[in-house]
């Protein structure tokens, strides 16, 4: 049972990294780099390739560099499973597991191809949201669950503190 917590965020950590890189290779195998292909008026998928970190910030300090960005993301990787393999909170593990799971598979894009392979191209008349894909989905899915833990776990904690009147 004390363990629970930790499978749960490892099986997390897997699903996010597999269906990440099921989705990655379809698109690669199937989509010619910058044509956008509409799916719906606000949703297209188009082909890019992404040397900066998340949804294309500072591209342009990494350019060529792959390695260096790939070396910082896995020394943050290890920080988070470190911190997944400490917490008892399922929360937190599950939420864990998915930035995991996102992360790692964006290194190993930067490792197999030199960039991220994005995908996702959400857009309201001509205005595009950065594109993306399901291990950036999964990160941000992640991050909001720990935020959202924290901000709810302190009122909790704020109110247990309280003195009875």
């Amino acid at each position: 049972m004390r363990d629970v917590p930790r499978v749960i965020g490892l099986a997390t950590a897997a699903f996010a990294l597999g269906l990440d890189q099921v989705t990655k290779q379809i698109a690669l195998t199937n989509l010619a780099p910058g044509v956008a292909v509409p799916i719906a008026p606000f949703f297209t998928v188009r082909l890019g390739f992404n040397e900066g970190v998340s949804f294309g910030m500072f591209a342009g300090w990494f350019p060529g560099r792959p390695l260096i960005l790939a070396a910082i993301m896995m020394g943050i990787i290890v920080l988070l499973a470190v911190w997944l393999w400490r917490t008892r909170k399922r929360p937190q593990t599950l939420a864990l597991g998915a930035i995991l799971g996102g992360a790692l598979s964006n290194v190993f894009d930067r490792l197999r191809i030199g960039a991220v392979v994005d995908y996702l191209d959400f857009h309201a008349w001509d205005h595009h949201w950065p594109a993306f894909n399901f291990a950036d989905a999964a990160i941000v899915f992640g991050v909001a669950i720990l935020v959202l833990g924290d901000v709810m776990g302190r009122r909790d904690e704020r109110e247990g503190q309280r003195e009875p009147r």
